[in-house]
């Protein structure tokens, strides 16, 4: 089942959207909005299901799908926490500034609480007063929504606690993270308003790519027109899932509608850092990744960050070649106030 809301106020309309993404109808009569349906999933599942079917068949009323007409998922939700889920990932950024990985980063998840008051839509302009200057990076990974999660649930039985999965661009300003870093309270000014897919689905449509706690399929990245990444997200998931809503429950309980990320999704190759995807690699999930493998070879970083009119798109395709969560497709612009 795929789950989408419509711009319309300020958590949008919820409607089921086909398989193929090419048609949609309206579920208000079940919830007005997905943050109504998660409150009370019990009661509205059967029914978006029986209504999921009713759209396949053609007995229910269909309008057009249009992907450019999405509010994320969740508009805005009760809580953001990105972990860090492809270690790989976090011990390029440590190599690069010759900092040693401590050990505890193999066995226990790192995660940051962001702001989830305003997601960006899948469609809308990334829009800041500054480019280069922030060092504007895109970070493609995947996300998924809990339903009411108990404090202190173990990894394992996490799992069933999960209603909906979708794919993020967690937008991050490189050049503001090191000086709030080094005051010692964590990201704020450099992590602006993230944007999610213009679907989200649920983990059975996922089968038999959703395993164990991971969606096992390429993320597919492009910049500027340009692939620039296909990591496998189920590849070098050091934490699945399961783990990362354990260790954000760990001291509390998770409302429903609360998004876990996976952090940046990235793979190694033949045991090393990755490569360019012209290069027989699976390429990269954000531009710091492959200006960290620059600065390792050659002492400095070459790749610039994000320049205004630049354009990032991040899909994720089927066995098919068809778009599973639709497509999220930014571009870069200065902010007028």
């Amino acid at each position: 089942m795929k789950l989408a809301s419509l711009k319309h106020g300020r958590d949008g309309r919820l409607v089921i959207v086909s398989e193929d993404l090419t048609r949609c109808t309206d579920a208000s009569r079940i919830a007005p909005t997905l943050q109504a349906a998660l409150d009370d999933w019990t009661h509205a599942e059967p029914h978006l299901r029986e209504l999921s079917q009713s759209l396949e068949v053609g007995a229910a009323p269909v309008e057009r799908f249009h992907e450019r007409e999405c509010a994320s998922p969740l508009p805005r939700a009760y809580q953001w926490a990105d972990g860090s889920a492809y270690v790989n990932h976090v011990e390029l950024v440590r190599k690069a500034r010759g900092a040693d990985m401590p050990e505890s980063f193999w066995t226990e998840p790192l995660m940051y609480q962001g702001g989830s008051d305003s997601f960006l839509g899948p469609r809308d302009d990334i829009v800041l007063a500054e480019d280069q200057g922030w060092g504007v990076d895109m970070e493609a990974e995947i996300a998924v929504i809990v339903s009411d999660t108990p404090m202190g649930v173990g990894p394992a039985e996490a799992l069933q606690f999960i209603r909906l999965v979708m794919l993020v661009n967690d937008v991050s300003l490189r050049g503001l993270i090191p000086n709030e870093l080094a005051k010692g309270f964590g990201f704020f000014q450099s992590k602006p308003s993230s944007a999610f897919s213009p679907c989200a689905v649920t983990p059975d449509a996922l089968s038999p790519d959703w395993r164990n706690g991971k969606l096992c399929l390429p993320l597919l990245v492009a910049l500027n027109g340009k692939p620039f990444g296909r990591a496998d997200a189920g590849v070098d998931m050091t934490f699945h899932f399961g783990q990362l809503i354990a260790h954000a429950a760990k001291t509390r309980p998770l409302a429903a509608g609360s998004i876990i990320g996976s952090g940046t999704v990235s793979n190694k190759l033949n045991g090393g850092p990755g490569k360019l995807i012209e290069d027989g690699g699976a390429g990269y999930s954000c531009i710091a990744e492959l200006r960290m493998i620059e600065t390792i070879a050659a002492g400095v970083p070459k790749t610039p960050f994000m320049k205004f009119g630049d354009r990032v798109e991040i899909e994720m395709l089927n066995g098919k070649g068809r778009s599973i969560f639709g497509r999220i497709d930014q571009t870069l612009r200065r902010y007028e106030r």
